[in-house]
Parts: C-alpha cells; sequence; structure tokens
C-alpha cells in the first residue's frame, strides 16, 4: 500500500515540473497518506487546476524543465535577472541592459511586463534596431512602454487598457491562449511569475505612438 502511495505521489511532483505553479499544491496532495487521496486521483485533477492559474501558450513549451531558466526558476528572481535567464529573451536584455534599467524593473514592486523575444526584435530590420539600441532615449521609451504598474491576469487582459510606465496607453483583448496586444503582438507565452512581476511573451515589439 505505502509503495503505491509513492510511485503517485512520484507522478504527481513530475507532472509539476511542468507546470510550477501547481508545484506547491502538487506537493501538498504528495504528502498527505490518508489512502482516501489516492484513490480519488489526485494526479488527473491538480494539472488542470494548475494549468489555469499558471503560465498559458505555445511559446511555453520551450521554456527549461529545471534551472534558473524554468518557470519555477524565473518565480524565485526579479525580473530582469528572472529574463536573463531565459534564452529566448537575450535581446530584449541587452536592450534593458543598453538603457540602464536593469535596477529599475528589478526593484519595482508588481509590475508586468510584456517582454518581446529575440524573433520579434528581429522583425525590426537591423539598420533600424542598431539606431534605436544607440539612442539611450528612443530605447528607455519603448522598453518602459512594455512594463504596466500592476501585476495583470489573464482575465484583466481578456478587454483591457493600461497606462504603461512610458505614460502612453497599451490595449489587450482575447481569452485562452488567443490574446493580442495593441492587435499587432500575440502573447506566446503568458502569466510567467517573477520575484516582483507578471510577464507575458509576445512575438512583436510594441512601437508607443
Amino acid at each position: 500500500m505505502n509503495s503505491q502511495t509513492f510511485r503517485r505521489a512520484t507522478v504527481a511532483v513530475t507532472a509539476a515540473v511542468l507546470l510550477p505553479l501547481g508545484l506547491t499544491a502538487c506537493s501538498a496532495e504528495a504528502s498527505g497518506d490518508g489512502a482516501a487521496a489516492p484513490a480519488a486521483a489526485p494526479s488527473q485533477s491538480t494539472p488542470a487546476t494548475a494549468t489555469a492559474d499558471g503560465p498559458f501558450g505555445p511559446g511555453c513549451a520551450s521554456v527549461p524543465a529545471e534551472g534558473a531558466g524554468s518557470f519555477d526558476g524565473m518565480a524565485k528572481d526579479p525580473v530582469a535577472t528572472a529574463a536573463s535567464n531565459n534564452p529566448e529573451l537575450s535581446t530584449l536584455v541587452a536592450a534593458v541592459k543598453q538603457a540602464g534599467l536593469v535596477d529599475t524593473l528589478n526593484n519595482a514592486e508588481n509590475i508586468t511586463v510584456f517582454a518581446p523575444t529575440d524573433a520579434a526584435f528581429a522583425k525590426i530590420p537591423k539598420a533600424d534596431l542598431g539606431k534605436v539600441l544607440a539612442d539611450k532615449a528612443m530605447l528607455t521609451d519603448i522598453l518602459t512602454y512594455h512594463v504596466v504598474g500592476e501585476k495583470l491576469t489573464p482575465k484583466q487582459l481578456e478587454n483591457g487598457s493600461f497606462e504603461t510606465l512610458q505614460k502612453s496607453t497599451l490595449t489587450t483583448k482575447g481569452s485562452g491562449e488567443s490574446v493580442t496586444v495593441n492587435d499587432s503582438a500575440k502573447v506566446v507565452c503568458g502569466n510567467v511569475p517573477t520575484a516582483n512581476a507578471t510577464v507575458y511573451i509576445i512575438d512583436t515589439v510594441l512601437m508607443p505612438e
């Protein structure tokens, strides 16, 4: 009987590696020794709950399952540091460093960052991107436009309008795994937690009007 309980607990914890926000719930169930818990097959119901509350989107599949760049690892670090551990966000991280915004983002409380992937920056012609990176004021303007001064939930994004740190407004709409920002950028991996922010990884760089 104890052997069966151990095997089921192992399955629950393994599933939690892919769904980090469900880790606490899964661990709590795994620690329960009651005979009724295994009979209720918690390993099937718990992932469904974690999926609803945790990261979503096709791009989440490329996030490492463990280590500093995993969802669990990113949740322990402030947002700029967490982004630096994600291989899909290297251009954004370089831009943040160039603009001198690392400390600003890491020390902010309860913010949302719409984080363009490397592929999003690759859509910008190299000459234009070079000009932006060389102009600190313009770069700061663009990067702070991707930051909202509150943590936004997926529900809030269904039909939202939010003031950014750059003082302009961005809009969001959609639900489930289909969420867009300013009608141009798609969320490819959303609702990613860091120590001080919620991150929505997007496929297009946003430009303030």
